[in-house]
């Protein structure tokens, strides 16, 4: 009959005390959390140049980590938050304004109904739409980058990853309960899903952005770079991205008399700028691992509901790397019942058949 013995119970009894522990400061933090993930992001794509200015030009960690964490403010942070500030005022003038839009919307939206020949969005719905779009907008683009604190937080975790960037690498390695190898695989493919999570989907969504605003610019939209900044954003969505700006916008360049110019970016739109989306995956792909859509459909709903805004880039991170922990815990506990090549079973059944004399 099998049993704990005392030591197997402290143990159980340890572990528990720590998981609650763990559950209880998540759940308080919980709020910071963002602030933590834009520092690990941060640190991955500073450590190779750390270790560059530390190592071999023998610089001052805090120096080096100072001047790392001023340069991704400014090449980063800077521009993202200066584009969402602008989107937001825009947003802000279509709430405050919300009246006047829904109005015209309705006078565009019958006029298209009167010359398709049926109804396209009954006013009803129309109005829920403008009403769901006004509650949600306003906290999907300020949820992260408009809060001071998360940058603090993400800011002041990330100099000290980086200052005792080797002391903290050796004691994560110590600790780990995995193999050697499983936990050099585990860095190699979370260092690939971070690159192609936080550099991959924002850079590929700017060379579609860019490509969309020399079509406005050609076309003469109105407004060229406040389409191009909401066509980055959007971009960045699972399956429709980019056409959820210029397929309106072509429609309502249409509705609005300009029928050449609508025409134009509508072509434009999917013969160009669609182009330009799965050139540069496949010229990315060589450099950053690809990401699955479906990890990026479900990432983009699951992080955008936890994280705002940001979860676009951590939602498919989060579901990539519980993957990749399902197949490290398979390498490291599982033991694989079929190790015979594929095929090999039918060789067998082969020659075990019994001999029927001819």
């Amino acid at each position: 009959m099998s049993y704990l013995d005392n030591g197997r119970l402290k143990q159980i009894g340890f572990l528990l005390l720590i998981l609650f522990l763990a559950i209880l400061l998540f759940t308080k933090l919980y709020t910071y959390f963002p602030g933590f993930l834009g520092a690990v992001t941060f640190y991955v794509l500073c450590r190779k140049w750390m270790i560059r200015l530390t190592e071999e030009r023998k610089w001052n960690k805090g120096l080096a980590a100072a001047l790392l964490m001023l340069l991704t403010f400014l090449i980063i942070l800077l521009p993202v938050g200066a584009l969402i500030n602008m989107l937001s005022a825009k947003i802000s003038y279509a709430i405050n304004n919300s009246a006047e839009l829904i109005n015209q919307a309705k006078a565009l939206n019958n006029k298209l109904s009167h010359e398709i020949g049926f109804t396209i969005i009954t006013d009803a719905r129309l109005q829920k739409f403008s009403e769901t779009a006004t509650s949600f907008l306003p906290g999907f683009l300020g949820a992260t980058f408009n809060t001071l604190t998360t940058i603090a937080i993400l800011y002041f975790i990330l100099y000290f990853m980086l200052v005792n960037l080797r002391s903290m690498e050796l004691a994560i390695y110590e600790y780990i309960p995995l193999q050697d190898e499983n936990v050099e695989l585990l860095g190699r493919e979370f260092n690939k899903l971070v690159i192609a999570n936080a550099v991959g989907i924002p850079l590929i969504a700017l060379i579609q952005g860019v490509v969309s605003l020399v079509g406005y610019l050609i076309f003469g939209v109105p407004q060229p770079f406040f389409w191009f900044i909401v066509t980055c954003f959007t971009a960045m969505l699972p399956v429709i991205g980019a056409a959820a700006v210029y397929v309106p916008l072509g429609i309502y360049l249409m509705a609005a008399g300009n029928t050449f110019q609508g025409l134009a970016v509508l072509i434009y739109g999917f013969a160009i700028v669609g182009t330009s989306d799965n050139i540069s995956r496949f010229l990315l792909a060589k450099r950053i691992a690809d990401v699955h859509p479906l990890i990026t459909i479900f990432g983009v709903l699951i992080g955008v509901n936890l994280f705002g805004f940001i979860g676009l880039i951590f939602g498919p991170l989060l579901i990539s790397m519980f993957i990749l922990l399902l197949k490290i815990y398979s390498n490291e506990y599982l033991v694989k019942k079929r190790s015979a090549p594929a095929g090999s079973h039918k060789k067998l059944s082969v020659r075990n058949k019994p001999d029927d004399g001819k």
